[in-house]
Order: structure tokens, then C-alpha cells, then sequence
């Protein structure tokens, strides 16, 4: 267990898969994301309310996602490629990229997350369940724990279909034993409910009386959207409502506890975990983000409010100081026996080059499991790229391309 290498109460402006990479391991002890849905819309705050300005398009194409992505995924997590290479095949390029745009930040949430840590995405039905088996592949079918319906009600109805009023929320564990406060999310008994009228007898006579807090609360949730005169309410396109934030926190970690959103959007998360009495941090691509944040935690706190805001992302202190990356030259030479990662060649030591798998602009490092040994001809052309049909794979550079241009989009939040 690593102590976190910033403060609590720090927001960060930018995309947050450097930020992460920045991060300590196991640092975290509790995460929520409500991140883009793939929703192919257009979201948009009202002119005059606190949000004002911020807007986002959530509809994805292969130029939305960093190349280097590709072959990071092959790598590291077969299992998410092989799901991103279904999801291709039955829905498009454009869920593959969504997918592509998610694995690498959950691969990142699993490593930063505490062994006894729990992690809930947000999402809705466009994505759910290629992002269920996304998550079964980066943190293992056998630690899924929920899937939590959140339902709600309001806005218009469909007379061709049944009204599309609830969202999804995937809860995984990061090991086998983790943090669940039960008593702390009781809801009343249903009217009628036997423990509501004063208890209930089992058949061996024995006598069951009511828990004073209620019941516990199951995988249905009815917690209602935010009313548009409510206080609460900032005029984020995509906002949730405390209530829902403040039973996730309540349940799933304890009172000095680390809450990390990485789309923490205009701030949810981090205001239920504040009045929660939890450490919290947070990443957004606006830095709408952090005005908001600021003036939501500053009014419940007055003059102790204010977060630390920062663009740079943090530099890991868990690591050590790592030698010369150049130094382990002989090394991986012995351990590639001379082969070429790059075009499956085997080539003699003098014209072999360590190289980086994920590139230093990209938050990669000089530890040993980041160096490969490419020859000096696919050094100066090394790549990844969609495989064959479109498909995910780590391929061989070619020595006529050039360096590719990355594109990154951290997307906009959804809270």
C-alpha cells in the first residue's frame, strides 16, 4: 500500500491518462467515473447558469484516440483487445476507438486502486455491456460485484418503446476483501414489509425485529434527477445528483479515505466526498472543472475552501531512481535473444537500440518493463496501428513511415 504523491483536495486540468500515469500504485482506495457514454450527442449548458460554456461532443471516430494506444493495449491487456476487436465487428470503428479511449484509463484506475479498493463506471445501455466485459477482462469477471440500476424519472415518454429511464453502474473490487458499510445506506421499509410492522416470525419461532436505519438497500436505486429550481444544480449537461455520489462514498470507503473521479466534470464526487469527511482528487479536460469545484466546496466550507489546481500531472515516487534506461541494453538483448521487437529480426548487438514501449511524452519511464530492443531501422519507424481489417494488434514499423502525430481527447465528464 503506497501513501498518494499529491495532496488531497488537488484537481487537475487536462487529460487525465498522463495524470494517472503520474500516480502512485495503490494509492487510491476508492474510484467513480461517469465518463462519456459513446452516446453520439451533442451536450451543452444553458447560457446564465454556473456551467455556462461547457460543452462537449460524446460520438467518437479512430482520430480520437493517441496511436500509441493501440499497441499499449496488445501488451498489456489481451483480454480488453480481443473485447475491443468484438465490439468492432458487431457495432463499428466508432465503439472500437470508445473502447480503446476506456481500456487504457481503466488499466491505469486498476493499477492506482488500493487491494482493498472498489472502482464504479457510470455508464448507460449504448455501452454497458461491451464496458462489463471490458472491466471483467482488466479487473476480472470473478471481482464484479454489482450492477447497480439507477432509476429515475422525468422528461418526455416514448410511445414506440419503453420510456429509457435509467442508467448503469458496474461495481468491481480490486481483490478479495473490500470496503462495504452496509448500515451506512439502509433505506425505510417498504409499507408493506413485514419488518415495518414491527418484525417477523420464521417458522422456528424465532422472532426477526426491524433494523431502526431500515433495510439495506439493493441493486435498484430510485434516487430522483435534479429538479431544475434545486440548489444543487450547476446546469452541467450531464450532472448527477448528490444523493447518488453521497450513497456510493457512504458505502464503499471510510472517513479518511482517498475518492478519485477522473472525470470529475463540475465536481459531484468531490463535493459528497468532502462533506463526507473523505480525501478526494480529480482530473477534467475543462478547467470549467476547477472554477466549479472551487465555489461549490468554498460554499460549504467558507473561508476553508479552495482546491489545489494544477495542470502538470505528478511524478511518481514509488519507483525508486532507475538507472540509465540505456544501461539494460545487454540485458534485453539476452532476453530477446537478439530479435528485433519491432520486425521479428534477428540482428547483431551493435545495431540494436532500447527503445521505450509507451513513449516518455506519454508518461512512460525508465523501469525495466517499459524498454524494449528495436533495431536501429525500426527505432526511427516504430508504431502501432489498427491491424488488419481495422482490427487491434501491435504491429511491425515499417522503415519508410514517419513519426505519427498524437491525438489525444480526454473527452468531457459527465457529472
Amino acid at each position: 500500500m503506497n501513501a498518494p504523491n499529491f495532496t488531497g483536495g488537488t484537481v487537475w486540468t487536462g487529460d487525465n491518462l498522463p495524470v494517472m500515469r503520474g500516480m502512485n500504485s495503490a494509492c487510491v482506495d476508492l474510484i467513480y467515473l461517469d465518463p462519456p457514454f459513446n452516446s453520439n450527442r451533442t451536450y451543452e449548458a444553458p447560457i446564465g447558469s454556473k456551467a455556462a460554456g461547457a460543452a462537449f461532443k460524446d460520438a467518437w471516430t479512430p482520430d480520437d484516440v493517441d496511436v500509441h494506444e493501440h499497441g499499449e493495449l496488445a501488451d498489456r491487456n489481451p483480454a480488453a483487445c480481443a473485447v475491443i476487436e468484438a465490439a468492432r465487428r458487431a457495432f463499428g470503428k466508432g465503439m472500437q476507438s470508445y473502447l480503446i479511449f476506456m481500456a487504457v484509463r481503466l488499466t491505469e484506475m486498476h493499477r492506482v486502486l488500493r487491494d482493498t479498493g472498489s472502482i464504479y463506471l457510470h455508464c448507460d445501455p449504448t455501452a454497458s455491456h461491451y464496458l462489463k466485459l471490458l472491466m471483467d477482462g482488466i479487473f476480472g469477471h470473478e471481482n464484479f460485484l454489482n450492477e447497480v440500476i439507477w432509476h429515475y424519472t422525468g422528461g418526455g415518454r416514448s410511445k414506440r418503446y419503453f420510456s429509457r429511464k435509467h442508467d448503469i453502474i458496474l461495481l468491481y473490487t480490486k481483490g478479495k476483501t473490500w470496503t462495504f458499510n452496509v448500515d451506512a445506506v439502509r433505506v425505510p421499509y417498504k409499507d408493506t414489509s413485514g419488518y415495518a410492522k414491527s418484525g417477523i416470525v420464521a417458522k422456528s419461532g424465532k422472532r426477526y425485529t426491524p433494523h431502526p436505519d431500515g433495510t439495506p438497500v439493493d441493486s435498484v436505486w430510485d434516487i430522483p434527477i435534479i429538479n431544475p429550481m434545486a440548489k444543487e444544480r450547476t446546469g452541467y449537461p450531464t450532472q448527477k445528483p448528490l444523493a447518488l455520489l453521497e450513497r456510493i462514498i457512504k458505502a464503499s470507503s471510510h472517513e479518511s479515505d482517498l475518492v478519485f473521479d477522473p472525470f470529475c466534470g463540475c465536481a459531484t464526487t468531490l463535493v459528497a466526498a468532502d462533506r463526507l469527511r473523505r480525501e478526494w482528487a480529480g482530473v477534467d479536460l475543462s478547467p470549467l472543472a476547477i472554477k466549479l469545484v472551487d465555489e461549490r466546496i468554498a460554499k460549504d466550507r467558507g473561508l476553508w475552501g479552495g482546491v489545489t489546481a494544477l495542470t502538470e500531472p505528478p511524478r511518481r515516487t514509488d519507483l525508486g531512481d532507475p538507472p540509465n534506461y540505456r544501461t539494460h541494453r545487454h540485458r534485453l538483448y539476452g532476453e530477446q535473444e537478439g530479435i528485433c521487437t519491432g520486425c521479428d529480426t534477428h540482428f547483431p548487438f551493435r545495431v540494436m537500440e532500447v527503445d521505450y514501449v509507451l513513449p516518455r511524452s506519454k508518461g512512460g519511464t525508465d523501469h525495466p518493463d517499459n524498454l524494449q530492443l528495436l533495431c536501429s531501422g525500426c527505432n526511427r519507424s516504430k508504431g502501432a496501428a489498427p491491424g488488419p481489417n481495422g482490427g487491434l494488434c501491435r504491429t511491425k514499423p515499417t522503415h519508410t513511415a514517419t513519426n505519427e502525430q498524437a491525438i489525444f481527447r480526454d473527452g468531457a465528464s459527465d457529472i
